[in-house]
């Protein structure tokens, strides 16, 4: 007969909920998440798209990671995980999905503030391109910490 003793209890992994969400790592990463990310989609609304295809991917990506990654927050934050393992997995899945289709965002809207460096209303949307190229690649180094931080907890 098991006894079940603090060594058994111990064993059990601990999510966080409510407040604690903003002080546990890699949690602690979805909301910069989630405001760079929300940052790149402004910046890319802003400019004169002139290139449709390539800043309309960013937008999808940017769009749907914000609207998801916020649903995961208020999941975490009204403790909707019931603490299970398989939150870790899901999580985890999703941030490194997640990264691995910004960096294909950023490395398009970086080729976007190229190509607009020249283009009509040059300096204005230069700048934003560029800020929006920055902030993408920013939330990509963010989703890239919160996916391999997880197997650190």
């Amino acid at each position: 007969m098991a006894s079940v003793g603090p060594s058994a209890a111990s064993t059990q992994p601990v999510l966080p909920s409510g407040p604690a969400v903003f002080k546990t790592i890699p949690y602690a990463f979805i909301l910069p998440e989630i405001v760079c990310g929300t940052w790149v989609w402004i910046l890319v609304a802003a400019t004169s798209v002139s290139l449709p295809l390539l800043q309309g991917w960013v937008m999808y990506v940017s769009l749907t990671s914000c609207l998801i990654s916020l649903l995961l927050l208020l999941s975490y934050l009204l403790g909707l995980h019931r603490n299970s393992e398989n939150w870790k997995v899901l999580d985890s899945l999703y941030h490194g999905t997640t990264a691995i289709l910004y960096m294909s965002a950023a490395v398009l809207q970086a080729n976007a503030t190229i190509n607009s460096e020249f283009g009509t209303n040059a300096p204005l949307n230069y700048q934003l391109n560029s800020a929006a190229s920055f902030f993408a690649f920013l939330t990509t180094f963010l989703y890239i910490l919160h996916a391999f931080s997880i197997y650190y907890q």
